[in-house]
């Protein structure tokens, strides 16, 4: 369990009924990453160790040479605060970014590095509750057109930043130039947030405007925070429990509030701009961002059945598989390549490999080696259950 203030006093734990030993509880891992690695509880053996005896045997033939390693981390999320606004390289960038953070001698573990590994960090979330993120640039038009209304807002005379960002975007490569003069300008950003944000406290018009009230609760948070602006640059993403989103390299996002099930590539590479206390470095956050308007990036899944669906993003190394079947009895094939990471929620599964039996019931995790395949999972007892299995997408 990760404490990271954001997160809730004891969410993960109610969900999965166990133990509120931490708290705040924001992140619970379960993967093979070295700053936090799982531990496999038959062998008192850490993930990454365990894998890295037989790669091959373990992950798959076809995984250990692609990316020699899990090439996922599996996640439960639980933010009552905003996370941070950020950004994830490339691979490319990662790889080389990494070396170069090792080459200078900065420790690992130093609070202002950057890259902590050499891997990119994809991902998707899948929401366990209502979730609320911010997720993509929106149109220029569309900023535009919210900032005038707010500037007809404000008191005369202090509407000048929001004139200089409104012509930032209509001039060339505008979302690139209003989100690096929201990041950089510093001190007048500052007060033009907190007029915006009491300009729309004191208007039951503008406080209707779900965007616009979005950056008052951002505010009671983090108060005269540029990302409070960024905020108004980027989608309002709103999900329902089952719905997901799927954020590639450069995306620009952040999470707002809600419980999930995260999985990404198997990285902690994370590029911060506002909306927190960990280290920013805009700069670099800036290099790294794709600067384009995107629509929210809504991932639909594959029915598999009536009970089972699969979630597969534009990256390779994972996908997720949602069993929530209602009655006892019901059996699905697991759609696993490679080593796969189990986590129950609900109810109680009889998992069948060709190693044999193990049941999971909710709160326990199970992680099968690609010698284990194939494998199926079955509801037991009564009521109904929900099983999420993550795997990577190639064999």
């Amino acid at each position: 369990m990760r404490d990271y203030h954001w997160g809730s006093e004891s969410q993960i734990s109610d969900l999965l009924n166990l133990p509120a030993e931490t708290s705040p509880q924001a992140e619970m891992w379960l993967g093979a990453h070295p700053g936090c690695p799982s531990r496999l509880a038959d062998e008192d053996i850490a993930l990454n160790d365990f894998i890295a005896q037989d790669p091959q045997h373990v992950l798959g033939a076809t995984v250990a040479q692609r990316f020699g390693r899990l090439p996922y981390l599996f996640k439960v999320l639980s933010a009552t605060q905003p996370l941070s606004i950020q950004t994830h390289p490339t691979l490319k960038q990662a790889q080389e970014r990494f070396a170069l953070e090792n080459a200078s001698g900065k420790p690992l573990e130093a609070a202002d590095r950057n890259y902590r590994d050499d891997n990119h960090k994809p991902e998707m979330l899948y929401a366990l509750t209502d979730f609320v993120a911010l997720s993509g640039f929106r149109q220029p038009g569309q900023i535009i057109k919210d900032l005038r209304v707010l500037a007809a807002e404000l008191p005369a005379g202090q509407t000048s930043e929001i004139e200089t960002i409104v012509r930032s975007l209509q001039g060339t490569d505008p979302l690139a130039a209003a989100f690096k003069l929201v990041l950089t300008a510093g001190e007048p950003i500052a007060r033009t947030v907190d007029l915006i944000c009491a300009a729309i406290e004191a208007s039951p018009q503008l406080r209707a405007n779900v965007h616009f009230a979005e950056l008052v609760s951002i505010n009671k948070i983090y108060p005269s925070d540029p990302g409070v602006l960024v905020a108004l640059l980027l989608n309002l993403v709103f999900l329902e429990p089952g719905q997901a989103i799927s954020l590639g390299a450069g995306n620009v996002h952040a999470y707002l509030r809600g419980l999930g099930i995260e999985v990404m590539a198997n990285s902690d590479n994370v590029l911060r701009g506002g909306l927190t206390s960990k280290h920013i470095d805009v700069p670099e956050l800036l290099d790294v961002t794709i600067s384009e308007p995107s629509p929210a990036p809504i991932l639909a899944p594959v029915a598999l059945g009536s009970h089972d669906r699969l979630y597969k993003p534009d990256f390779e190394e994972f996908q997720l598989q949602v069993l929530d079947p209602k009655s006892a009895g019901l059996a699905s094939e697991l759609q696993l390549h490679g080593a796969a990471v189990l986590l129950c929620t609900s109810g109680e599964f009889l998992i069948q490999t060709q190693e044999g039996q193990r049941r999971i019931e909710r709160g326990q995790s199970l992680f099968i080696t690609a010698a284990e395949l194939p494998a199926t999972a079955t509801l037991q007892g009564t009521g109904a259950g929900q099983l999420f299995a993550a795997s990577a997408q190639i064999d």
